[in-house]
């Protein structure tokens, strides 16, 4: 069985989405609070690394953004370390997808199957 040492990131966690749900300011004493209200044990210096890691963090952002590599660019800006994206480059990528589809079909063509 896992030891409760092993939950405490992921209370602290919860805690704060709760915070955050209920558009209270995430800090040490509110996350240390909640955890104590469900009764869990976890050692003091968490809650007060989790505020401090969210003090500038936008968590509905980070929320909707999981797994996007940061924030959305505004529509029209550039990537960061890239020219903006242009439309031109649609239909070349279209023409490649198109020529894929057609390797894989010509292997029908062989005269032989998988069950053959």
């Amino acid at each position: 069985m896992a030891s409760a040492s092993e939950f405490t990131p992921t209370t602290c966690i919860y805690s704060a989405l709760i915070l955050h749900d209920d558009e209270v300011t995430v800090t040490e004493d509110k996350i240390s609070a909640l955890i104590k209200a469900d009764g869990v044990n976890v050692e003091p210096f968490w809650p007060g690394l989790f505020a401090k890691a969210l003090v500038n963090v936008n968590i509905g952002s980070l929320i909707c953004n999981v797994g996007a590599g940061g924030p959305a660019p505004e529509a029209g800006a550039a990537p960061a370390g890239g020219p903006a994206p242009s439309t031109a480059a649609a239909p070349a990528e279209k023409k490649v997808e198109a020529k894929e589809e057609e390797s894989e079909e010509s292997d029908d063509d062989m005269g032989f199957g998988l069950f053959d």
